[in-house]
């Protein structure tokens, strides 16, 4: 059908949606400054506090907590009262947590301020990828989504130097009483932007033809895709509610039930594969090597960086190469170079640039692949009807699969050991490839109704039991030769 949109169409096209799509990844930058920024501040309000070491981790976690609460809630919220307004509604709560966390004088408020703002950051998690996943033409969807990843590994990469220039203005005494407070106060400024440029994109065409408003959608999708196009849209838009139930019982159907397992599987592996454990923790990591505090901070900031640059690759490679192959490629990377670093430390000898120079290679293998990719999968494999429940069930798995890493994490490395403890990440990235490999399907430049007949078509079922039988691990979508 794109070949009924001329030049002049895909241009304007593409220059609306990019512009809205990047409005939303901005909750995407809210997501990496909140997570990231408390890595500055927990040592001054450890001291100004006087936390315990269970104190500390709470510090750190109390976020998570509200952003699994916040994820599970985003999906019936989103559906009920459109993406756009809870959207702007968790813009606001981000800011709420933010003055809160800067203000408290006693550890309780800040632990509740900052549940306050993984409210806000549970809600983006979920819908800013389902937002552009629905606005956004097939043809460029990955990377449309993958803009909120690359958003996040921003704010994540920005907030090491606005920590270390806020830390670096005063004292010691000055950072104890008041550096913190600058670091978690500065997220307002992007918080207000998310919010006051929330109020110029449109609501999801596809939420506006489930409420029966098929007529304000269709300006909007004809600025996404051009008239016939458009039109031609709306109808298969509209046919897909009618296949479905909007129940989420639906998605433990026969037909569905291999979606759930995707997206839920998917979500999970990308925590237990350690990804947050070495970036909340790099600094600790990087001094069992014999690194100095210094040192330690310096390779942390190039951690981010690497984190950077092989996202902005995902972005220009999900849509021509596809998400299945990133996801197998960066995943048999992940597994052998966490099995290197965990033969480094348990021969005794992580000295040297060798772990650094594997660390590295781990997270740009994660960068280009699960980072960006499970984000787009999450976005697009689930029906119409219950795309906002079930992405919510799936991202609400991943923040408490997040919580589970971080907290286990400490214990486990001082316990098992460095060694054990990559190699335990290490197998689960092996296990990451295998299910990839067995279940997780192609769906690189296929339209969102397209994704859900795969799951709901009969034959589409009919084929991919025949194919695991016969020992064939792929799963054919509609429209290939095979099907």
């Amino acid at each position: 059908m794109s070949s009924h949109i001329n030049n002049q169409d895909q241009q304007v096209s593409m220059k609306f949606v990019t512009l809205v799509s990047i409005v939303a990844a901005l909750g995407g930058l809210l997501f990496g400054f909140d997570t990231a920024v408390v890595s500055g501040a927990i040592g001054f309000m450890k001291e100004r506090f006087g936390l315990s070491e269970v104190e500390v981790g709470w510090a750190v976690s109390s976020l998570i907590i509200g952003c699994i609460i916040g994820a599970a809630g985003a999906g019936v919220l989103g559906d009920r009262f459109g993406r756009k307004k809870v959207l702007i509604t968790a813009a606001i709560l981000f800011i709420i947590g933010s003055i809160g966390s800067a203000i408290p004088d006693t550890f309780t408020g800040y632990i509740i301020a900052r549940m306050i703002g993984g409210l806000g950051i549970g809600i983006t998690s979920t819908l800013c990828p389902l937002y552009n996943a629905e606005i956004a033409p097939a043809k460029y969807r990955g990377r449309l989504v993958a803009l909120n990843q690359f958003a996040t590994v921003t704010g994540i990469f920005l907030v090491y130097f606005i920590n270390m220039g806020i830390a670096g203005y005063g004292d010691a005494a000055w950072d104890i009483s008041t550096a913190w407070r600058w670091m978690f106060g500065f997220g307002v400024l992007p918080g207000l932007l998310f919010l006051v440029l929330l109020f110029f994109v449109p609501e999801s065409p596809r939420w506006l033809i489930k409420q029966g408003r098929a007529a304000e959608s269709l300006p909007i999708l004809l600025k996404i895709h051009g008239d016939k196009l458009a039109r031609q849209e709306v109808l298969d838009i509209k046919e897909s509610f009618k296949q479905e139930s909007g129940s989420i019982r639906q998605l433990f159907s026969p037909a569905l039930r291999l979606a759930l397992i995707v997206g839920v599987g998917l979500a999970v592996l990308q925590q237990v594969t350690g990804i947050n454990a070495i970036m909340y923790y790099a600094p600790e990591i990087f001094k069992e090597t014999g690194a100095g505090t210094n040192a330690a901070l310096i390779q942390t900031i190039l951690v981010g960086l690497i984190n950077f640059l092989f996202t902005i690759l995902a972005i220009w490679l999900i849509d021509k190469v596809g998400r299945k192959a990133l996801l197998l490629v960066g995943s048999a990377s992940m597994t052998l170079c966490l099995v290197v670093i965990g033969a480094a430390f348990h021969t005794g000898q992580p000295s040297g640039p060798l772990v650094l120079i594997f660390i590295l290679l781990y997270v740009a293998s994660f960068a280009v692949s699960l980072g960006p990719v499970v984000w787009v999968i999450m976005s697009e494999i689930f029906p119409n009807r219950i795309r906002g429940k079930a992405t919510a069930i799936a991202s609400m798995a991943l923040w408490t699969a997040d919580y589970i890493v971080s907290q286990t994490f400490p214990p486990m490395l001082g316990s098992a050991g460095p060694a054990v403890t990559f190699w335990i990440f290490g197998f689960m990235s092996l296990v990451t490839f295998l299910f990839t490999w067995r279940l997780v399907p192609e769906t690189k430049g296929k339209s969102l109704e397209e994704i859900e007949a795969l799951w709901s078509s009969k034959r589409a079922s009919h084929l991919n039991t025949s194919k695991e039988e016969a020992g064939v691990p792929n799963i054919i979508l509609p429209g290939t030769p095979e099907s």
